[in-house]
């Protein structure tokens, strides 16, 4: 089977250089989103912008099945870290999505999916340690040269790879108590971001191979120092072509 690899980027500034390295490319519009098809060297690939949140991303994530067919689905972006160690500019390949705000309770247990009898959904075995080797293979070779020295000096790039549960809900973490309210129920979350279980839902149902790779962007609390925008477009985006292009080498 031909791989058709959908791409979604939690910003739209997270992708701008994904989208910059497919070739035969055409653009086409559904529901107020962009979607770019072309190729990444020899793999056919769908890019496009999430939009922020679960409900978003969904339909995103959904229309790149339904409408395009992807064979695959990898969602890249940034995430606000949870678990001791993890630093701006690390790396974090889903093992498992969890939904931090879903609770019907007492319908049925707290962060369990209606009617699939499931609170975590598993990203791919084989798309997530792709996912991983890809990211190891440019730790390896030095982020320098992804972002450029100054990018490494501002924000003290020393990045690390990290295979774990990524946690997502309608809601931006940014207190010490929300983050450890949520560590102290789902202790095993390394990350916390907007879209990433939401896709993992949809990849679920309809049988879709997922993985989600999230970059450490600030500390989830109140206590960040990082200039987030320019984060984005210096680091995040450099991140994400990179990982991109690196993962399509190695299919």
């Amino acid at each position: 089977m031909t791989r058709n690899i959908g791409i979604l980027g939690a910003m739209a500034q997270e992708i701008d250089e994904v989208k910059a390295l497919l070739t035969e490319k055409t653009v086409v519009k559904i529901a107020n989103r962009e979607f770019v098809v072309g190729k990444i060297g020899n793999v056919r690939c769908v890019v496009a912008f999430s939009k922020w949140g679960k409900v978003a991303a969904t339909i995103t994530a959904t229309l790149l099945i339904q409408e395009f067919a992807v064979t695959d689905l990898i969602f890249i972006g940034t995430a606000g870290a949870l678990a001791d160690g993890l630093k701006v500019g690390d790396i974090v390949v889903s093992k498992r999505l969890v939904q931090h705000d879903l609770d019907a309770r007492p319908i049925i247990s707290r962060f369990e999916l209606p009617l699939l009898n499931r609170v975590y959904v598993d990203s791919d075995p084989d798309l997530t340690a792709l996912a991983g080797r890809a990211v190891s293979n440019l730790i390896n070779k030095g982020v320098e040269s992804i972002v450029g020295k100054e990018a490494v000096k501002e924000f003290n790039l020393n990045p690390t790879l990290h295979f774990g549960d990524i946690a997502s809900g309608d809601q931006f973490i940014n207190s010490v108590e929300k983050r450890d309210e949520i560590l102290s129920l789902l202790p095993d979350v390394q990350c916390v971001e907007m879209e990433g279980a939401a896709v993992a839902q949809v990849c679920l149902e309809f049988g879709t191979p997922f993985t989600v790779i999230r970059t450490i962007s600030d500390t989830a609390d109140h206590n960040a120092r990082v200039d987030f925008g320019k984060f984005i477009v210096e680091v995040a985006n450099a991140y994400s072509r990179a990982i991109v292009q690196e993962i399509m080498r190695l299919v």
